[in-house]
């Protein structure tokens, strides 16, 4: 008798990396089961595939928390109170835009990429853990920024909130730009430049 359900073992560790890829390039809603199925490789079925990982949504949450635990570290500077303010930023755009551009994984942030373009209500269920590390960042520079104020090594009347968006826009705004294929000395290039946004907030 013919055995049932997957017809070849896979490593169950890098079939979630290999989703994650997938789902880093493609974003949620354009990635279908079928692809995922694909990338598992041995023609998994979808009863095994239900079996190894609950649900698309479901697998997409691992994946996430895969990305974050790994490639989403770039920005833990942020949240370094030993490192200077100034520094703590620069240190996350520069690993941020390494990391974007580095081979052997798609190009640009999951983070950013990971829902961009679905609408639907399950898409916007499954996005929440991304927004949260959104919003986990934006916390990180305004804290920097704060940090830089209350230290007396930025004006006392800087808008800290401002300060911190023109920071947070640049890093979102990366993803675009290794997407579409940005060198990443370019990259490094405009990082020294924006940073001279905290530079002209210095007390005198």
């Amino acid at each position: 008798m013919a055995k049932m359900g997957r017809p070849r073992a896979f490593d169950r560790d890098t079939a979630v990396s290999d989703a994650m890829h997938l789902f880093w390039e493609q974003g949620y809603d354009a990635t279908s089961l079928a692809q995922l199925k694909d990338s598992l490789g041995g023609g998994i079925s979808a009863p095994s595939f239900y079996a190894a990982f609950g649900s698309k949504e479901a697998l997409f949450r691992e994946c996430v928390d895969l990305y974050l635990q790994t490639h989403g570290r770039v920005t833990d500077s942020l949240r370094d109170g030993s490192l200077p303010p100034r520094q703590a930023i620069e240190t996350a755009l520069r690993r941020s835009a390494a990391m974007q551009c580095e081979a052997g994984h798609p190009r640009g942030c999951m983070v950013a990429l990971g829902t961009m373009g679905g609408s639907s209500p399950t898409t916007a269920a499954v996005a929440q853990p991304l927004l949260d590390s959104r919003a986990e960042t934006r916390a990180g520079l305004r804290a920097c920024v704060r940090r830089g104020v209350d230290g007396g090594e930025l004006r006392a009347d800087t808008d800290i909130a401002a300060l911190a968006t023109a920071f947070d826009s640049f890093l979102i705004g990366l993803s675009t730009l290794a997407r579409d294929g940005a060198k990443v000395s370019r990259l490094h290039a405009a990082i020294a430049q924006v940073m001279q946004i905290w530079d002209a907030a210095r007390r005198p």
